[in-house]
């Protein structure tokens, strides 16, 4: 087995068999890295290896779509198009809120404030209904004829 080290999620460390792809890790075990297609995409899977980038399989042409030679050099890959033949820490940006990314963690419970909670809701306004136009008879309409 392999170990995987999330960094940007509390340094959350899981076991993997060799070979593992590093998004599927993070989901299986809840690491916590942003995806939205996870077919490489997207580009929002963009993770940085920290320790152990040689323990990453060869770079694939559609990381090459969202990610610079800089940053494959700063350690930057696209974490659905990762296999992993040993250990490594990964981190990742956090993602604004509203991005679409999808998260891998269970959403936090939000409260609601108490002046929410006892404000009174309306009631719904009842409206009339509106007839509908009568149809308009053509039959005895006259058409213009060219001349």
């Amino acid at each position: 087995m392999i170990s995987v080290t999330f960094i940007s999620n509390n340094n959350k460390t899981v076991s993997a068999p060799p070979d593992s792809n590093l998004l599927r890790v993070s989901l299986r075990e809840q690491g916590g890295i942003p995806f939205k297609c996870g077919g490489g995409i997207c580009g929002t899977c963009k993770c940085r290896i920290e320790s152990g980038v040689a323990n990453t399989d060869a770079i694939k042409a559609k990381e090459r779509k969202h990610l610079t030679e800089a940053d494959f050099a700063n350690g930057y890959r696209m974490a659905c198009q990762t296999f992993l033949t040993g250990d490594v820490s990964v981190s990742w940006q956090p993602r604004p809120a509203g991005s679409g990314a999808r998260k891998t963690e269970p959403a936090a419970t939000e409260s609601v404030p108490e002046s929410a909670a006892t404000e009174p809701v309306p009631e719904p306004v009842a409206t009339e209904p509106v007839p509908a136009p009568a149809a308009a008879d053509h039959s005895t309409a006259q058409t213009a004829q060219p001349e």
